[in-house]
């Protein structure tokens, strides 16, 4: 009997040694996770985070998101002291949106150094001297391109917004940038040089950060094609909604009513800012153009508030960032890839309701993830 009894253990190790099951558990993932701040577009970004987490436990896999934030955008010491308390504390994975990039490197070097893996979102252009395991993102430069080329068509070019030539797009089309350099080739370009009028001011994130600089340079690598769009001033506001409510009252103090069209803001926490100071001086016959896609920034298109916007994806980060944060943490990462591009493209209000309340992402095949690991 007990002859017998060793044999069926012996097959039953045996058994689970071939399936890969025996002896190893999921252990549980705890992912550092520290957004320049924890409202607006990056409170999406982080209910993502926990909406994939969440889903992660429903699968069995104890995912663990912690959530730290410095006080502000301009608080660059907070974020490098955040990324080392995670150091400390041993975390799987740590997932950034850095404040600035430059400021951030040293402490990225050292997570790498003490075997922790780096998610970086927001951003896919790579961080040099850093060996980032997953980019999750977009190309700042591209975005700032999008948002121009949105402003053109609402003042006379073709596309969806605006009294010029409409084109018929299905509301799943993505208003990305082959959309657009595709519908402006050099010739109509050309052609719509002198038709093109009109007056805007830039609200700019930080002046000279990495963010701030590359999206300035899209944007004016479309805007600047046209001289009949006049940009009469750019003004910082640091990202900050408040800190925009007045750059928009100095904005419209110096350009006084009929002599300003729009503004663009390079992120949607100062779009807002604009959109409520110019209602709020009853002056809306300046439009506003802006960046990132939050639930509230869309419902502002929706009603015709806000113009248009450029998506910058913060449920693929949350969503995304957490799928590819376990499977680092597991051992998979020849299974990620190293960069995720969201294509950013523009809402509007012909394709809102593709954004919020239910923006479409890839369900997360867990299962597959935990054979992965234990199959390794």
């Amino acid at each position: 009997m007990r002859r017998s009894l060793g044999v069926v253990f012996v097959l039953v190790f045996v058994l689970g040694l071939a399936l890969g099951v025996w002896g190893k558990d999921i252990p549980k993932i705890t992912i550092g996770w520290t957004p320049p701040d924890i409202t607006g577009v990056f409170k999406t970004a982080t209910d993502f985070f926990e909406k994939a987490a969440a889903d992660a436990r429903n699968h069995g896999i104890n995912v663990e998101i912690i959530t730290r934030a410095p006080a502000a955008h301009t608080a660059f010491a907070d974020q490098i002291a955040i990324i080392e308390d995670f150091i400390q504390r041993k975390v799987d994975v740590i997932a950034i949106s850095p404040i600035e990039v430059e400021v951030v490197k040293p402490a990225l070097q050292e997570a790498k150094k003490a075997g922790i893996p780096v998610i970086v979102v927001n951003l896919l252009e790579p961080i040099e001297g850093v060996d980032v395991d997953c980019y999750i993102g977009f190309d700042n430069t591209v975005a700032g391109t999008i948002s121009a080329y949105a402003v053109v068509d609402y003042f006379g070019g073709p596309g969806v917004l605006g009294e010029g030539e409409k084109v018929d797009v299905a509301p799943e089309t993505f208003l990305d940038l082959e959309f657009w350099q595709k519908l402006y080739t050099p010739e109509v370009i050309e052609n719509l040089k002198d038709k093109i009028q009109a007056t805007g001011a830039i609200i700019e994130g930080i002046a000279g950060g990495f963010f701030s600089t590359a999206r300035l340079r899209g944007f004016h690598s479309v805007i600047d094609q046209f001289p009949g769009i006049t940009i009469v001033t750019t003004l910082p506001a640091d990202w900050n909604r408040e800190k925009a409510i007045k750059v928009t009252e100095d904005i419209l103090s110096a350009n006084p009513k009929g002599t300003l069209d729009f503004i663009w803001a390079a992120s949607n926490e100062m779009g807002l800012g604009a959109m409520l100071t110019c209602e709020r001086l009853g002056r809306t016959e300046v439009k506003v153009f802006t960046n990132d896609g939050t639930p509230e920034s869309v419902e502002r298109i929706r009603e015709g508030r806000l113009i248009a916007e450029t998506w910058h994806g913060f449920p693929e980060w949350g969503w995304y960032g957490t799928k590819y944060a376990v499977m680092l943490a597991l051992g998979l990462k020849d299974q990620v890839p190293q960069f995720v591009d969201i294509r950013p493209r523009i809402e509007w209000q012909g394709n809102a309701d593709m954004f919020y309340p239910n923006p479409y992402l890839e369900p997360i095949d867990w299962e597959a993830i935990k054979k992965a690991y234990l199959e390794k």
